[in-house]
């Protein structure tokens, strides 16, 4: 098949496209590499700043259509593909509704559905957006809200989502809100990873354990890095012989790679049931993941034996219990790293998962 990607969060369309290459298919990719993390992609279609940097962009997706035509795919990683303003997305996308085969949704991150669904319909028991009946009120969760909610960008997503060939999510907590809506055109499929040459269960420094944590400044309260952040200190601060913190802002993904190797374990997303792309990858190294490992997470897969996810509540009192245990019983460690290589093997493996896209999109 021929394959159009069109955008990128956390490295989800290139590592898909890696893998439906080597199963045959031509791939195109193209995106902003998101943001700051500058993933890679085959046409770049990054933006600069201020109102010049949206002509230039408008003017280059134009002069780049003849390229977006022809395919037997297409697949968008979010209703905001390019970055453009909801308005201007329309037209992008009927153009490429009108010249390809199929074209489909992903539902990957931060959208109307997700955002209507945890603050009012409340399928999870904790979210971005809730924790049990609660709506959240900081100042993050409540910009993605009015963004979102009664806005050109909530038309934009019903409109793609109601004309697509069907819809993708890359995590349970996705597929419990859009299954809420499309129950017969959403399907659930597992975040492509590209197994290391080389993944190891040994320990970098088995007198201490080392904790990787990442902090992208524009979304740490929303993410529940801070509270993390804050738990993770304060264990090191009480065991200081016994750990390691090792703290990482903001970096572009290859870097970022780097600065994680030799790690035993890492802080990830708060409200999260999941582990995302960067906790996945990390887990395909031998690192354990310390974030969302809720039941759910395992039924959905099919999973009833690897438990490789230290699981938290999304309180600090939860996180400190959870990260402090791990320090003060090391003897877990090498098992958990062993079962969160076996895990991604198992489940995300980015072939395995090119060839369910596949299936899905045929």
């Amino acid at each position: 098949m021929k394959i159009l990607l069109v955008g990128e969060y956390s490295n989800v369309h290139a590592t898909l496209a890696l893998g439906l290459r080597e199963l045959g298919h031509q791939v195109t990719v193209i995106s902003n590499g998101d943001f700051f993390k500058d993933y890679p992609r085959d046409i770049d279609v990054t933006r600069k700043p201020g109102k010049l940097g949206g002509i230039r962009l408008m003017a280059k997706l134009y002069s780049l259509l003849p390229k977006l035509r022809g395919y037997d795919v297409v697949q968008l990683i979010n209703p905001i593909f390019f970055e453009l303003k909801a308005e201007r997305l329309f037209w992008f996308y009927r153009y490429l509704r009108k010249h390809n085969k199929r074209v489909f949704l992903g539902a990957f991150g931060m959208d109307y559905y997700w955002t209507y669904a945890c603050t009012y319909e409340k399928p999870l028991r904790y979210s971005d957006f809730n924790i049990n009946d609660k709506v959240r009120t900081d100042a993050e969760a409540t910009h993605y809200q009015s963004d979102w909610l009664g806005t050109t960008k909530e038309k934009l997503n019903k409109m793609i989502a109601n004309d697509c060939d069907g819809i993708i999510a890359g995590l349970y907590e996705y597929w419990a809100c859009y299954q809420l809506a499309f129950p017969q055109k959403t399907t659930f499929i597992p975040f492509p990873i590209r197994m290391p040459e080389h993944s190891t269960t040994d320990r970098a420094d088995a007198s201490r354990t080392i904790i990787f944590i990442g902090i992208n400044r524009e979304r740490s309260a929303y993410k529940g890095t801070d509270i993390m952040l804050r738990a993770a200190e304060d264990v090191q601060q009480k065991h200081p012989d016994k750990m390691q913190l090792v703290k990482v802002e903001s970096v572009p993904f290859a870097e970022y790679q780097k600065l994680m190797e030799g790690s035993d374990a890492i802080l990830d997303q708060l409200y999260a049931y999941t582990p995302s792309m960067n906790p996945l990858l990390a887990m395909s190294k031998g690192i354990i993941c310390i974030g969302g490992g809720e039941p759910e997470n395992y039924e959905i897969i099919n999973e009833t034996e690897l438990r490789p996810i230290i699981n938290v509540a999304p309180t600090y009192d939860s996180v400190f219990h959870e990260l402090e245990q791990l320090v003060l019983h090391p003897n877990r460690i090498p098992e958990l790293k062993r079962q969160s290589v076996e895990y991604v093997r198992k489940h995300h493996d980015y072939l395995k998962v090119a060839q369910e896209y596949v299936d899905f999109w045929s």
